[in-house]
């Protein structure tokens, strides 16, 4: 029965001892702090929800705005189906977000798939814009580099 107590409590300080290495002297969680020097997240976006499409945006110049992440953060916004309405020309709702954001470092790629099949020409986005292949192979590459996916 001793021994049955002793591997219980063990069990149980395993298990509290990460959460107490997050707190500071007060006992009070900050957040996780960052440890490498750079990080990278690709955002997938592929609704035409305008208020889905807005969250992300905000979303991302939240990240850029973390202090822990100033300098060291990389991110891409992947764009395919519906989220098209995003980087268009002749709807440019969110002209002022993807340009700041992509002044920002921030790369704005769309799916030339997505392109191809609701006929859409690289004329009809904003000049800013990068293309690749599938946003699906995009996405399947990067988390493979290590990069978080963001779905918002």
């Amino acid at each position: 029965m001793m021994k049955l107590t002793y591997l219980f409590m063990l069990a149980f300080l395993s298990a509290l001892a990460p959460a107490m290495a997050q707190t500071n002297e007060t006992g009070v969680f900050h957040g996780a702090q960052p440890t490498k020097d750079r990080y990278r997240a690709v955002y997938q976006l592929n609704t035409a929800d305008t208020a889905v499409i807005r969250h992300a945006l905000a979303n991302i110049q939240n990240a850029l705005n973390d202090p822990r992440l100033k300098g060291k953060l990389e991110v891409e916004l992947v764009v395919y189906g519906g989220a098209v309405a995003t980087y268009r020309k002749d709807k440019p709702y969110f002209e002022k977000e993807v340009t700041s954001l992509q002044k920002q470092g921030v790369i704005m790629a769309m799916c030339e798939n997505t392109m191809r099949i609701r006929k859409i020409s690289r004329d009809e986005l904003f000049p800013i814009i990068s293309y690749v292949p599938t946003a699906n192979g995009e996405l399947i590459i990067r988390e493979q580099e290590g990069w978080a996916i963001i779905r918002p």
